[in-house]
């Protein structure tokens, strides 16, 4: 249904082309834990930048920062007294920090590579009146079959999630990076927040829109994110974000009611993409769902091979439509050993967060 609304917008929509939005201030956060060997790469793509208007503020959590300085005077790197073990509070200990009164903040991950346009990009959707702004995170690496996996689940999502959900009229969900805010909207959102752990994007994505904001996609400005190339990685981080999953969806069920009373279409259609399951576990209650139908009312088989020539379509068409390289196709016989392990992370998911705080990324992978 989404596609085909899309489809529809995408004909009778007046597209605009803004640009040279250089009166945005923008304060980019690149957060590290307890690893800086990425740190250094992430800055540098930064400073190629097209824009000019902008800072860059480093927060070094619990990390060895003996022998690191950056030339650029752009460039402020911070380190907590205390260990901080949040993303939120990282942001918050940057905010606090800021040299000058930045009216945006994007939020960057330390195994990131910026696309130099991006910044502009996010500078020309904000000009368009949106207050978050979420890019694309591409693969930076695809060394192994599981980082290839890892790119072509998040390609699904980035097209189901981000782009047909935008393109709607809802609102794109945010990825934990490569994203944008207003710097009074995003300190707003975060005023009574105590959760700790993974999933700090959850809930902001459900205080956005909740509070009547519309989360903006652009796929023009792209970051370049580490992608798990292992199973050990892969276990602990979709352990964390099934976790996340499981403390968050009862927000989506809260929306989804709010969202008939008011009528609200940004609202109804985002609270279904919360309380959605991962696909994963999704895919598993679809196998029990087509064996019950199979049991007692055959006919309903018929909605479900509907429903998996759909989805099929639709995940090649994703795929196609982000440039997807020929190793993701390759990867995808490999499905089965990635859910083994997704299933695996599940039965972590409870104790996720006492797992790692943060993924640790392979070094060698992203030279």
């Amino acid at each position: 249904m989404l596609f085909i609304i899309y489809q529809i917008r995408k004909r009778i929509q007046w597209q605009t082309t803004p640009g040279g939005w250089d009166h945005y201030d923008i304060g980019v956060i690149i957060t590290a834990y307890q690893q800086m060997d990425l740190v250094e790469d992430a800055v540098a793509s930064i400073l190629k930048s097209t824009y000019d208007n902008y800072l860059i503020y480093v927060v070094a959590d619990a990390c060895d920062i003996t022998g690191v300085s950056f030339k650029s005077d752009r460039v402020i790197l911070l380190r907590p007294e205390k260990v901080l073990s949040s993303n939120t509070k990282s942001h918050f200990f940057a905010i606090e920090n800021f040299r000058r009164a930045h009216n945006i903040i994007t939020i960057i991950d330390s195994d990131n590579l910026v696309d130099p346009h991006y910044l502009s990009e996010i500078a020309n959707k904000m000009e368009e009146g949106f207050d978050a702004v979420q890019g694309v995170r591409a693969a930076r690496n695809l060394n192994t079959v599981y980082a290839c996996l890892d790119e072509a689940g998040d390609i699904f999502y980035r097209f189901i999630d981000r782009l047909l959900l935008y393109g709607t009229g809802s609102s794109a969900s945010l990825a934990g990076s490569g994203m944008a805010f207003d710097t009074e909207v995003y300190k707003k959102m975060f005023r009574n927040f105590t959760a700790s752990g993974a999933g700090f994007d959850k809930y902001l994505q459900y205080q956005l829109v909740n509070q009547g904001y519309r989360i903006a996609f652009t796929s023009n400005a792209i970051v370049y994110d580490g992608k798990t190339d292992n199973p050990e990685q892969l276990v602990k981080q979709r352990a964390r974000w099934i976790n996340a999953w499981f403390k968050h969806w009862v927000l989506g069920v809260k929306l989804f009611f709010k969202s008939i009373f008011r009528l609200n279409w940004n609202q109804f259609a985002f609270s279904i993409m919360i309380i959605r399951p991962p696909l994963f576990m999704l895919a598993f209650l679809s196998a029990v769902m087509v064996l019950l139908n199979l049991l007692f009312t055959p006919a309903g088989l018929l909605i479900w091979t509907c429903s998996f020539v759909f989805f099929i379509f639709l995940f090649f068409y994703a795929l196609d439509t982000f440039k997807a390289k020929p190793s993701i196709y390759q990867s995808l016989k490999q499905i089965p050993r990635f859910m083994y392990y997704q299933v695996v992370a599940l039965f972590k998911a409870k104790k996720a967060n006492t797992l790692s705080v943060a993924t640790k990324h392979n070094v060698k992978a992203y030279k």
